[in-house]
């Protein structure tokens, strides 16, 4: 579940940008994933969200959002929960490593 607590307050301004998203009136099946998909139809619906999130105008804003956050379902900014996860991940080790050399 998302961290709820990372979320902005219920300022429009902080949650604006959604409107500009091209995913807005897109079918969201695409971009998540229904229970036992695997393997090449996981793949494939992945691929089509994405995509559409290549074409998006605040593509950096959704992906910040939801790394912000910590989504962990659906294809976000273009990525997937594993490349959030891969991201996220990284980001933690480098912070682990920055406060132990401190």
């Amino acid at each position: 579940m998302a961290d709820v607590s990372r979320l902005p307050g219920p300022v429009i301004e902080l949650w604006e940008w959604q409107y500009q998203g091209s995913c807005r009136d897109a079918d969201d099946t695409l971009f998540f994933h229904p229970e036992g998909e695997r393997g090449s139809t996981r793949r494939r619906r992945a691929e089509k969200a994405k995509a559409i999130c290549a074409t998006c105008p605040v593509l950096m804003e959704c992906r910040e959002a939801s790394l912000r956050v910590r989504e962990p379902y659906g294809v976000w900014g273009g990525l997937s929960e594993d490349e959030r996860n891969a991201i996220l991940a990284e980001r933690d080790r480098k912070a682990a490593v920055r406060a132990h050399s401190a």
